[in-house]
């Protein structure tokens, strides 16, 4: 199986018809995600020919999930834009908005998300890579080719590089999902929800948990890992060398004090039997080796 995105997901693209849309848009298809329409009140009505796939573009979300059937978008809007194209999806009722855009004010994204949530609608992001079910369907910027085979790892990342990074290294063994979920201050799908999900998936035998500094978001997941989460756990946080009191990277990696460093994240999984590589290498070989050890047991 797959959490979130599945070969049945049938996706628009809102901004399809900008230079990111078009080139990721043809990423996505040549993916095998089947994209059903993008959405440009502009260019409503016309046809974009993406090689073998003609995809036309509707006025509205709403427009396209009632001509398609859609329950997925992926939103390459620019920043100013953003919030006004998230609360069109979520009044439209579709399932998942995968919000690409980096940039957005934090103001929008805490209305958008709030909005999104009362009307039932699932966001990844924004700021994020999007999600990828291998073998199945790919919603944002993942590179497909890093992580073409199916397997039974699920990652859940803030991270859009080390997502790219993990997956490159566990490529032989495959994944059912990996959630790219976004650094930003404010994101809709956390690693909670990635690690219920997970933890729910018959398909997904051990799960990866890629956090940075910043926030508490790694120890609140600790927290629900103790409580909830039976299937094996590794986990890395990107953040060791950072200079104490600088902001790094992410617009919610703010370290103060002792809060929110890799160190303090790291302390909170390890002492809830989550393992914590110190290089994303490291981190492979763990999930790598904890995979040979269940699969000992299991065959003993």
């Amino acid at each position: 199986m797959a959490i979130f995105l599945t070969k049945e997901s049938k996706v628009l693209v809102q901004g399809m018809t900008g230079g990111e849309g078009m080139k990721h848009t043809r990423r996505m298809l040549a993916a095998g995600t089947d994209i059903v329409g993008g959405v440009n009140p502009r260019k409503a009505g016309r046809t974009v020919d993406f090689d073998d796939r003609v995809v036309p573009v509707f006025g509205s979300v709403s427009e396209g999930m009632a001509a398609t059937g859609a329950d997925v978008t992926v939103v390459f809007v620019p920043p100013p834009f953003a919030k006004a194209a998230v609360i069109e999806a979520a009044d439209a009722g579709i399932g998942l908005a995968v919000v690409i855009t980096e940039g957005i004010p934090v103001h929008d994204a805490v209305a958008f998300q709030a909005y999104a949530r009362e009307r039932g609608t699932r966001i990844v992001g924004p700021n994020c890579p999007g999600l990828i079910s291998p073998g199945q369907s790919n919603a944002g910027i993942i590179p497909a080719d890093i992580a073409a085979k199916p397997g039974r790892i699920g990652l859940v990342s803030k991270s859009g590089t080390l997502t790219y990074q993990l997956m490159y290294e566990l490529r032989e063994t495959g994944f059912s999902s990996a959630v790219g979920i976004g650094g930003d201050p404010v994101v809709g799908t956390t690693h909670i929800d990635c690690l219920a999900a997970f933890e729910d998936d018959p398909d997904t035998e051990l799960i990866v948990l890629i956090g940075e500094i910043g926030g508490d978001a790694e120890e609140r997941a600790a927290a629900y890992i103790a409580e909830r989460v039976t299937k094996p756990v590794i986990g890395y946080i990107a953040g060791f060398t950072a200079p104490e009191g600088k902001t790094m990277g992410h617009a919610g990696a703010i370290v103060s004090g002792s809060s929110g460093t890799a160190e303090a994240k790291k302390k909170a999984l390890e002492a809830v039997g989550v393992r914590v590589g110190s290089t994303p290498s490291e981190t492979a070989r763990l999930v790598l080796d904890r995979l040979a050890a269940s699969r000992d047991v299991t065959h003993n």
